[in-house]
């Protein structure tokens, strides 16, 4: 990354934590003061900053403007999608992806099983809330006084003998989740019906939506496929990864070319640039 764009960005972080002026602001990057002034009007003239009455910047409006139409253009299923197919094509069994909206946890995508036991699943269709794997993983990321609310008024049919039973039993099952970062659904729905599920975060942290691996006894063991947990957590992580904008870790930035050229900095705008000599002919 070029000098000039690393300055510009890390004023981004320092004016986060508040206004500041231009000498705290220079002060911060290392720099004189006529630099960080080039950086903030370049920045206040793109809206990234704004300069108050008492000279002081903030964060300008056109940035934040910028974050929520980021925000609002991501589709998680269309980013999901690749990696769930490829968990799929991994495991061979029935992958979903599940989202939390309007009180209802609902598929948005499903991957079906090679095997020819299938599942009556579809897209659109709510699931189970107080059963499966997905609604544990959505609801426990709750604040804990919506999680309470949520879990007092849910009705809590008795599936199978596995189902969650009541309120107090649900929450305690949250807890849980929310601590280990997984859940599973073992005959909780279904008798016959297995399920392993992790979290998909947005880049505030955020469970946003919640994908898993779910299959038949008669095709696979409830341990067995508790043994693909940590392949359906890296799942999940990949696609955290790329909906929140965040690398991999320890990922070099491939499109950085090397160089052994040092980086000379910028030139003071108070000092007048060199006059060319011309030879006379």
């Amino acid at each position: 990354m070029s000098q000039t764009v690393d300055r510009a960005l890390s004023i981004l972080p320092l004016l986060a934590e508040g206004p500041a002026n231009l000498e705290q602001v220079a002060k911060r990057l290392g720099v004189h003061k006529t630099t960080a002034l080039r950086l903030l009007r370049t920045l206040h003239e793109h809206g990234m900053v704004y300069r108050q009455q008492d000279q002081r910047y903030r964060l300008g409006a056109r940035l934040f403007a910028l974050a929520q139409q980021a925000v609002e253009n991501l589709d998680v299923r269309e980013i999901a999608h690749p990696y769930l197919a490829e968990l799929n094509e991994q495991c061979g069994h029935t992958v979903h992806l599940a989202v939390y909206e309007e009180n209802e946890v609902v598929y948005i995508d499903k991957v079906e099983s090679r095997y020819p036991v299938r599942m009556y699943s579809r897209i659109g269709k709510p699931v189970a809330i107080t059963v499966a794997a997905v609604a544990k993983l959505l609801l426990a990321d709750l604040p804990e006084a919506e999680r309470r609310a949520v879990a007092e008024r849910l009705q809590y049919p008795a599936y199978t003998a596995r189902s969650t039973p009541n309120a107090a039993a649900f929450l305690k099952e949250l807890a849980t989740v929310r601590e280990q970062g997984w859940a599973t659904d073992l005959g909780g729905h279904e008798e016959s019906i297995n399920c392993v599920g992790a979290p998909i975060r947005g880049a505030d942290g955020r469970v946003v939506a919640a994908c898993s691996v779910s299959a038949p006894n008669v095709v696979v063991s409830a341990d067995e496929l508790i043994e693909l947990l940590p392949l359906v957590r890296r799942t999940a992580e990949a696609i955290s990864r790329e909906y929140s904008g965040s690398a991999p870790p320890d990922e070099p930035d491939s499109d950085e070319p090397d160089s052994d050229e040092p980086d000379l900095g910028e030139p003071d705008p108070d000092q007048p640039e060199p006059r060319r000599q011309v030879d006379d002919k």
